[in-house]
């Protein structure tokens, strides 16, 4: 496949160029592109988004914060898959649906997400995903701290017990299948936003 991947300079993009290349795809420009690949900042998403789907190419977005809605709209007027995961790490998805399970037995729940303090949004996209699969208005703490990665811990509060659900993230490696298998899926999508890779598994 020949992927255009935007942010091919970030922290993400250093260590999946050459696992796309390993993979056996071939990295070029937009304009020789049949897909793209973007994990840059929340500022450059729509625009990026915009230009491939402009030329036809569906999408894979990894960077969170963005405006969710838009970039829906604007992917089903072209008749174009996007796809987007809060969180690429396998571990990370199998995170979000044990915690969704316990909170049909024990609803009292806190997030705490930890990452490297060059993260742009906060929370992080994955706090608020899991948030959201607990039913809303589950409290969020966020760290920003040099030495972190992607952390995320689930804690449900009972009498007398305490469960926590706990992901971490140790190297930027772990997003790797997760985005390989968004990528071998992103052409039976149907037409706009598919968010979580959840919806893959």
């Amino acid at each position: 496949m020949k992927i255009v991947l935007n942010g091919r300079g970030g922290k993400v993009g250093r260590v999946l160029a050459p696992a796309l290349e390993d993979a056996g795809h071939e990295l070029v420009d937009l304009e020789a592109a049949d897909t793209m690949v973007d994990f840059t900042v929340p500022d450059a998403v729509e625009g990026n988004v915009a230009a491939a789907l402009e030329r036809g190419i569906p999408a894979v977005i990894g960077t969170t914060g963005f405006d969710h809605g838009r970039v829906d709209a604007a992917a089903r007027e072209r008749g174009l898959a996007c796809f987007h995961a809060p969180n690429f790490a396998l571990g990370a998805v199998l995170m979000m649906r044990f915690a969704r399970e316990a909170a049909g037995f024990m609803p009292r729940a806190e997030i705490v997400e930890l990452h490297n303090e060059a993260k742009k949004d906060a929370p992080s996209g994955t706090a608020r995903a899991t948030a959201e699969l607990l039913g809303g208005g589950t409290p969020i703490h966020s760290v920003r701290l040099p030495g972190l990665v992607a952390h995320q811990e689930v804690l449900f509060g009972g009498d007398g017990q305490l469960l926590t659900i706990r992901h971490d993230t140790l190297s930027r490696e772990a997003f790797v299948p997760g985005v390989l298998l968004s990528l071998e899926r992103l052409r039976s999508l149907p037409p706009g936003l598919t968010v979580g890779l959840d919806a893959l598994l």
